[in-house]
């Protein structure tokens, strides 16, 4: 099993950092192999919004004429058994790079939706969103995050809202999470929380 994780934060020994990891664990205790990818350290390009109707290949073909890293990250979710989204809260929501690539995934992802009217993977997701300073603006931001990746075409399994008041006790509950997100997708259990939308042709 591979979980893969992607992460809005430009701090490698942060917070958000800190919770993705514990979540991390608790699935590589149970034998899955996970990887972490910070989107500050790759080059991601924000949309063009290319033809005059603010669309490209993205709506037609379902990719992006960009040339960056964009379709190496596309590529390892693709190849994940469930992904991980985290991002530090700034005013209320995303953080800048996790804007930036959601906004062209969903951009490529929504023909193919459109047209199947399922999730092309349905591939299993779990949010974090942490909000250091005085710890507001974690719930907004889980709003807003589970909207784009369900726009995306994700199965949404569980959002985290994390202030920096309860920390401590949000890295226990992510490290059980691991584990019991582990033992969800190898037994398909996941499928039952949440059923699939028959297929429309």
């Amino acid at each position: 099993m591979k979980i893969f994780a992607v992460l809005g934060s430009r701090n490698q020994q942060g917070k958000t950092a800190a919770l993705t990891k514990a979540l991390l664990h608790g699935l590589k205790e149970k034998g899955a192999a996970t990887e972490m990818l910070f989107l500050t350290s790759v080059t991601l390009k924000a949309c063009r919004q290319c033809e005059e109707d603010g669309w490209g290949i993205c709506h037609s073909e379902g990719r992006c004429v960009i040339e960056d890293d964009f379709d190496s990250i596309v590529k390892n979710i693709d190849g994940a058994d469930a992904v991980i989204f985290s991002t530090p809260v700034y005013y209320a929501d995303m953080s800048e790079s996790m804007k930036t690539f959601t906004d062209r995934l969903r951009r490529c992802n929504a023909p193919i939706i459109s047209r199947t009217k399922e999730n092309r993977n349905f591939k299993p997701v779990i949010g974090i969103c942490h909000a250091g300073g005085g710890g507001g603006g974690a719930e907004t931001c889980v709003v807003n995050l589970k909207k784009v990746l369900s726009q995306c075409g994700f199965e949404v399994i569980d959002m985290v809202p994390v202030r920096r008041q309860t920390l401590p006790i949000k890295l226990k509950n992510l490290e059980s999470i691991g584990e019991w997100l582990f033992d969800h997708i190898e037994t398909g259990e996941w499928e039952r929380v949440i059923p699939r939308p028959k297929s429309v042709k």
